[in-house]
């Protein structure tokens, strides 16, 4: 079934035009969460958290501080990807390679950017907690990577199907 949706949107993406299609994926990883969940992904994280109210002050601005950094990562990440489908039908050695090495570039970044905001949300309402937010920006952002990876063909995904 996959395989066949995925051939279904190949059809179409030959069918329209690269602009269009860069454009579909420019959406902000923050409108992938809206589209699957209905809610906004502070709307999740407050309903998942369940923070005290005497913690969540500090909580909270740990985590909208979180926010503004891993909101530009993400813009990075939706750059990547935009170059990725423009380029798609021409893509050299030299285009693959550094789309590979910004993406893997900027998974490590965020990587750093949760390390970094587990201990100052550990000082602020302990290890368990913490661990619980990091688990639910794992799966956020596991979820909105998969979404968009799925807008996107493989990397001579295109010519096996013409075959």
């Amino acid at each position: 079934k996959l395989i066949i949706m995925k051939k279904v949107f190949l059809i179409l993406l030959v069918a329209v035009t690269t602009g269009v299609f860069a454009q579909s994926t420019s959406k902000e990883d923050l409108d992938v969460i809206q589209g699957i969940y209905g809610k906004s992904k502070k709307e999740l994280a407050v309903a998942y958290m369940a923070i005290p109210e005497a913690q969540a002050a500090g909580f909270w601005k740990i985590y909208d501080e979180f926010e503004v950094e891993r909101k530009a990562l993400g813009k990075v990440k939706v750059n990547i990807i935009e170059e990725y489908a423009t380029n798609y039908a021409t893509l050299t050695d030299v285009n693959a390679d550094r789309i590979a090495k910004e993406s893997l570039k900027n998974s490590a970044d965020y990587q750093k950017l949760m390390s970094k905001y587990y201990d100052k949300y550990k000082k602020a309402v302990g290890a368990l907690t913490a661990a619980k937010i990091i688990q639910f920006e794992n799966y956020m952002y596991t979820t909105v990577l998969s979404e968009m990876q799925n807008s996107i063909p493989f990397i001579g995904e295109m010519e096996a199907t013409k075959k």
